[in-house]
Order: structure tokens, then sequence, then C-alpha cells
């Protein structure tokens, strides 16, 4: 009889992921195996986020608006990508990944299957179920890293998920411009994306090992959904992790993905091939930014200092390129060396995963998708509607002046907000301590 008892029990403990460990060692490898699909789940939709800047044109004869019409369009996929960033968290940590990152990519695809169509309101429709699905490629590879790699490293694992979204940033202006340019249609691009999309559903399906949730977490509904939010979000720490993050991606986000190509042709005068190539130099400073600043923060320790020292930084690179008369780092230099100090958004991501019990991981880092990409949401409009629609319309150096002087008044507010976090680093001699939360009753 205690035989009997005794073996059924034995296998469920490699089973379980370790708070402090990742996943049992048995398992961290299909985790790893998961985590990689999910990473080019992140790639397609970074490439889904950022390609419509280099289509602006052909988007707004398609749709039948003007560009400031199709940048109405775009930002959509920021509201959805925000609000279901909550969503994926909770999803995660009650049904596990293999379903949650399914469904997200298939609703990815057929964003971008309906972005294609010819129609302002089919287009709007499928920004927002790209900003929907979106939010769970992200969320669900950090998930996913987080059960597969060791504590320690875990900084370094989300810069490096992080480094996969911006090779798709980059590739979705870098790659994509040249298709355009050499007559493929933005119908044809939609189109082929969507297709690309469901291979990678089906194989992130099969590969995505399957997780044993305690009963606890299942049974609950709406309200045992919401419950890992209460702990995280009755935290000041997740608030000030996401107000950081938000602060420091909006200028890649927006700046970089959205305005730099029509900006960079109306205010220094860029062909537009030219143009593409300057914008994706953010992005792909980025893919070798965030491992690196992620490295640097587990490797001496520290959180905050990579945090502040990259934030004030990025507001020293964007201020000599845009307010001065004579910019003392080229332009495309100037942008990659930005892209690079913003590997250093990532770090909050670590931040409140540390602030926060092991417990509601997923949630975590939904939260603070949340906090980011609502940041961005309202930060779009602000741009758009102050700055964006002056653009060809007022003094070209004025205009470049105004928009650098945004972005670094948002650097140095992330500075700012930066000091007031918590340090988590290991090197910190008094880390957070691995207090239970009230998910569990």
């Amino acid at each position: 009889m205690t035989t009997s008892i005794a073996k059924p029990a034995q296998p469920r403990v490699p089973s379980a992921p370790s708070p402090h460990t990742g996943a049992a060692p048995t398992h961290a490898g299909r985790f790893i195996a998961a985590w990689a699909f999910a990473g080019i789940f992140y790639i397609l939709e970074y490439a889904a986020r950022s390609s419509p800047s280099v289509m602006i044109p052909q988007l707004a004869s398609s749709f039948g608006t003007t560009a400031l019409g199709v940048s109405s369009v775009l930002v959509m996929y920021y509201y959805t990508y925000s609000i279901f960033s909550l969503v994926a968290g909770g999803a995660l940590d009650h049904l596990g990944a293999k379903r949650p990152l399914t469904v997200g990519i298939v609703t990815l695809a057929v964003g971008c299957l309906l972005f294609s169509a010819p129609s302002v309101v089919a287009g709007s429709v499928g920004r927002l179920l790209q900003g929907a699905g979106s939010a769970f490629a992200f969320t669900g590879a950090v998930y996913l890293a987080s059960r597969g790699f060791p504590a320690r490293y875990l900084a370094t694992a989300i810069g490096a998920t992080q480094c996969l979204g911006m090779i798709g940033g980059s590739a979705g202006q870098f790659a994509v411009a040249p298709m355009i340019q050499g007559g493929l249609g933005a119908k044809q691009f939609w189109i082929g994306l969507g297709i690309l999309c469901l291979v990678n559903a089906v194989l992130l399906y099969v590969v995505t090992p399957r997780e044993v949730i305690p009963s606890n977490k299942k049974t609950g509904g709406l309200s045992g959904l919401l419950r890992p939010y209460k702990v995280v979000f009755t935290n000041p720490h997740s608030y000030l992790s996401g107000i950081v993050a938000g602060l420091l991606f909006a200028p890649t986000t927006i700046g970089a993905m959205i305005w730099a190509v029509p900006g960079f042709q109306k205010d220094i005068q860029l062909g537009y091939s030219e143009a593409v190539v300057a914008a994706a130099m953010v992005p792909l400073g980025w893919v070798f930014g965030c491992p690196l600043a992620g490295w640097l923060s587990d490797r001496i320790g520290r959180r905050k200092p990579v945090i502040i020292g990259g934030a004030l930084l990025m507001a020293i690179v964007v201020a000599q390129l845009s307010l001065s008369g004579a910019p003392l780092i080229p332009l495309k230099a100037s942008l990659f060396i930005f892209g690079l100090l913003s590997g250093v958004a990532m770090i909050p991501y670590s931040v409140i995963k540390e602030v926060n019990p092991d417990d509601v991981k997923g949630s975590a880092t939904g939260a603070i998708n949340f906090i980011v990409f609502g940041i961005t949401s309202v930060l779009g409009p602000v741009f758009a509607t102050q700055i964006g629609q002056t653009l060809g319309k007022m003094d070209p150096i004025a205009h470049f002046r105004e928009a650098g002087l945004f972005w670094v008044i948002c650097c140095v507010a992330a500075a700012v907000v930066a000091f007031f976090l918590r340090e988590t680093g290991h090197g910190a001699g008094h880390p957070p301590p691995a207090k239970p939360s009230t998910v569990e009753s």
C-alpha cells in the first residue's frame, strides 16, 4: 500500500518547474525548444508591427485615406496589445504555454490576412487582432525561458528573447522595403506573413510540452484568472518597472517604427531607401543591445545602474543628433548606438519578476506589457497630434528638433523614475525575500 502511493507521486517532481531554477533538468530541454519557436513567433509579430512604416503610401492608397489616417489605424495595434497582455499572462499561469501561445499566433495570422483587405474597417480590425495575438509572443517566450533556463541567467535569457524580436523589427523595415520597391504588393506581403504565422502555430503546438497545472489554478473562473494580478498590481514596484520600460520603449515603437521613415524624408531630406536603412538601425542596435544589457546586469549583479546609465546615454545620443547644430556622430551610427543602448528597456522585465512571487511569473510579464504598451497607446497619439501632423508643414530643422526633444524628455523621465525602483540584482546584498503570494488559497 505504501509502495503504490509513493510511486505515482515521484514522477510529478521533475515535471514541476522550480521557482528558482526554471524547469527540472528532464524537461528543461523541451521548454528551451518551445522557447525557440516562441522566439520565431516573436520575430513574426515584430515584423508585423514594424513593416507598415515602409509601406505607408501603399497602405494609404489601399485604405483610401491619408498618411495620418494610416497612422491612426497602425496605433490600434497597441490598444489590444496592452489589454491582451493581461489576458496572456493570466492564461499562461492558469493553462501553461501550449494552448495560449497557439491561440495567440493564430489570432496574429488572422489579423495579417484581414490587414491585406483594401478597407479601413478591415485594416483596423486586422490591426486590432494583430495586437491581441502578438501580446502572447513575448509573454509566452519569457514564460518558457523562466522554465527552461536557470534563474541566474534570467535577464540574459529575456535579453536574448527581445533580441529575436528586434531581428523581426529590423527585417520588417530593412528587408521588406526592397520587396515593396521591387513590386511586391502590400496585399501579397500580408497574406504571406499570415501563412508563415499559421505554419509556426502548428510547429509551436507540437513542440511545446504540456504542463501539470495545480488544480487550484485551473479553478475559480474569472476571479481565479485575475487573482495573480491582485498580487502584481498591489506592488508599487510593478508600476515603476512598467513606467520605466514604457518610457524607454516609446522612442523605438513610436519614433523608429512609425515616424522615422517619413520624418527622415521630410525633415532631413533623405531618399526613401536611405531613410529606411537609417530607421532600421534602431531595431538592429536592439538585436545586440538587449542581450548585452541583460548580460551586463547579470554580470555586475545590479539592475538600476544599467537602466539609469543606459537611459541617460540614450538622451545624450538623441540630443547630439537632433538638438545640436552639427551632430558629433553620423546619423546611422547614432541610431545604431541609440538602439544598442535601448536594450536596457528589457531589464525592468527582470525586475518585475524579481519583486513579485514566483507563482505569478506569467502575470507579472503580462502586467508590465500592459503598462508599457498602455504608455505607448497614450504617447503615440500625443506625438502624432503635437509633432506628427506638422511634418512637412513647418521648418524641417525646427521640426526635427521638436521630435528629438520629445524623445530626450522620455529617456530622462525614465532615468528619474528608475531611481525609485527596488534593486533586485544578486549583487545588491539584500535580494527580495521569496515570499508566498495570495494566489493559492
